[in-house]
This record gives structure tokens, sequence and C-alpha cells, in this order.
């Protein structure tokens, strides 16, 4: 079934977001929802990179310069820094574990907690910025003061 072009364009606007996560960083669904004016919509950032096609799968059309080697979806955790499962093969465990290894080959440290969750500490790797750095003004004012580190309250 087609996307709706409302459906399109959120879904162009959260990849063209996660692309700007820099590499050895990390940050929340919650986050990227917020950047693209819908804060409210955490989970439906969720179901766009769940749906992000793998690159050898790109079909023409407007969404088709994103795909799993353009939009470093490894780099969007939970509002905990915890990485959420994926699939229903072995309880996600499959697709956690590619995203921590996808994680750990840009240097960022996961670690499994007593519960047997994949986490990345927030307060070293999180990337928290109040726009993103396609959106600054051309003013110059892109200084790093627009930047804070924390953990967010909400998926």
């Amino acid at each position: 079934m087609p996307r709706t072009d409302e459906a399109e364009s959120f879904f162009f606007a959260v990849y063209a977001a996660v692309q700007q996560v820099p590499v050895g960083k990390v940050t929340s669904y919650g986050h990227i929802a917020k950047l693209i004016g819908t804060p409210q919509r955490p989970r439906q950032v969720g179901v766009c990179l769940k749906h992000l096609p793998d690159e050898n799968s790109v079909q023409d059309g407007r969404l088709s310069r994103f795909h799993s080697g353009t939009v470093p979806w490894q780099r969007v955790l939970s509002a905990k820094g915890v990485i959420s499962p994926r699939g229903a093969e072995a309880g996600g465990a499959l697709g956690r574990n590619r995203q921590a290894v996808a994680l750990r080959d840009e240097g960022v440290e996961v670690t499994q907690d007593a519960m047997g969750e994949l986490k990345v500490d927030l307060t070293q790797y999180g990337w928290f910025p109040r726009q993103l750095p396609s959106e600054t003004t051309i003013d110059g004012d892109d200084d790093d003061d627009d930047v804070e580190v924390k953990e967010e309250d909400s998926d």
C-alpha cells in the first residue's frame, strides 16, 4: 500500500534528521520527534526506522536516497539509552546485537545491564541539540551552546 503524502513527508523528515546524528553519538526516538516538530510522535519515529529499506532493496521514488546505507539508524535509541528489540527472531536479540555491533564499530560503548538489556551511556554519547545542524541560522549562530546532553523523559 502506497504511503500518503503526509506519511511520506514524515518519513523524509525522520530520515533527514537521523542523517545529522554525528558518528560516535546517539539520540532518542523522542528527540528526533522533537527536532522535526512532532514531539508527541516518538513511536512513529521508531516505525519509520523499522521500515527503513535495506540499501540493496531501494526502489525509485522520493525516499530512494534514504536506506540503511545512508541513514545511521543504529544511532537512535530509547530515552533511557536502551537498544530496542527488533524483529520476532530470538525475541529481537539478532536486531539488538546488530545495532550494538554497528555502534561499537563507531566507537560507542555498549554495555549489558543486569536485566540483559544493551545500553549506551547518554551522558557520554548522547546528542541532544535544540535544533538540527541543518537549521542553524544564517548569522552563524551554530555554537555548541545550542547542544544539551541529557537523558530524555520520554521515548
